[in-house]
C-alpha cells in the first residue's frame, strides 16, 4: 500500500509539473509577443513572436492545448464584453456633466450640431454609426468626401482642435460600446469608403474585421497618425498582433498607455 501511494504520488507530481511546464511556456508565448508589441518591434516585416502553437507542436499536444485555448479565448470574450458594459455605463454617467458642457461650449462657438454620427465598418464588415463630438466645421466633408485630417487643417475649429488633442471628441463613443458595436479596446473602425480602397491595397486590412473596433487600441497608442500607406500598413500590423494576443494583460497594457497618450495629447490631430 505504501508503495502505491509513492507511485500514485510521484505521477500526480510529474502530471502537475508537466501541465506546469506547458502553461509556463503559452504565457511565456503570449507575453513575448506583448512585450515586442510595447517596445514597438514591429518596424520590421516579418513577425519573431512565438505563440502556444510552437509550444504544443513541440510536446505533440496542439489538438489538447488549441481546444484549450479556445475556450479560454471565449471566457475571456465574455469577461471582456461585461467589463466593458460595466465601464461603458459608469464612464457616461460619471462624464455625463463633462459632456454636457462640451456640447454647449460646441454649440456656442461654431455652426452646426455639437454631435453628429458617422458611418463605419464594424466586426465582420457590419455597418454601423459611430458616435462623435463635431471637431470640424459643418459640412466639412462636401466637397472632398471622405479624408483623413492632415496636419493643421482648416477644417477643425479651434475647440475641436482642443478636443482631439485631449481626445475628448470620442465620449459619446461610449453609447456604442452600450449597444455592442464597438469594444473599449480594439482596431480603429474606419469608413466604408476608406475600408474598401485600403482593403484593396492593402492583404491583410480585413482580417481586421475579425474583432469589434475599439475606442482605443494597441495600433492608436503605439503608432503616430496615418500620413502615407505604410503607416496605415504598420497600424494593420499592431492590429492583427493584437487581435492574435489577445488577453487581460494586453488590455490593461492598452489601458494604462491610453491614459498616458490623453494627458500627453500624444497622436492627436
Amino acid at each position: 500500500m505504501r508503495t502505491f501511494r509513492s507511485l500514485l504520488s510521484r505521477s500526480i507530481l510529474r502530471t502537475a509539473g508537466y501541465f506546469a511546464v506547458v502553461g509556463g511556456l503559452l504565457f511565456l508565448g503570449s507575453t513575448t509577443g506583448w512585450a515586442i508589441s510595447s517596445a514597438g518591434g514591429l518596424a520590421q516585416e516579418t513577425w519573431p513572436v512565438p505563440t502556444w502553437q510552437s509550444f504544443a507542436t513541440v510536446f505533440g499536444i496542439s489538438g489538447f492545448i488549441g481546444a484549450l485555448a479556445a475556450a479560454i479565448r471565449r471566457r475571456y470574450m465574455a469577461f471582456k464584453r461585461c467589463f466593458d458594459l460595466v465601464a461603458a455605463s459608469v464612464g457616461l454617467v460619471v462624464m455625463a456633466p463633462l459632456l454636457a458642457i462640451l456640447i454647449l461650449l460646441i454649440r456656442a462657438t461654431s455652426r452646426g450640431p455639437a454631435l453628429f454620427t458617422q458611418e463605419r465598418v464594424g466586426k465582420d464588415g457590419r455597418i454601423f454609426h459611430m458616435y462623435k463630438l463635431r471637431t470640424m466645421v459643418a459640412d466639412a466633408e462636401k466637397e472632398t468626401g471622405a479624408v483623413w485630417a492632415k496636419e493643421n487643417d482648416p477644417r477643425i475649429t479651434p475647440v475641436g482642435r482642443w478636443l482631439r488633442k485631449t481626445h475628448l471628441d470620442e465620449i459619446p463613443q461610449l453609447m456604442n460600446v452600450l449597444q455592442g458595436e464597438m469594444n473599449l479596446i480594439g482596431p480603429r473602425p474606419e469608413r466604408p469608403e476608406l475600408v474598401a480602397q485600403l482593403s484593396q491595397e492593402i492583404v491583410d486590412y480585413p482580417k481586421r474585421l475579425a474583432v469589434a473596433p475599439g475606442i482605443t487600441g494597441l495600433a492608436q497608442v503605439w503608432s503616430k497618425y496615418d500620413e502615407t500607406m505604410e503607416d496605415v500598413r504598420r497600424k494593420v500590423k499592431y492590429d492583427l498582433l493584437y487581435i492574435r494576443q489577445m488577453c487581460l494583460t494586453a488590455d490593461l497594457s492598452i489601458l494604462f498607455r491610453t491614459v498616458y497618450v490623453v494627458a500627453t495629447g500624444q497622436g492627436a490631430r
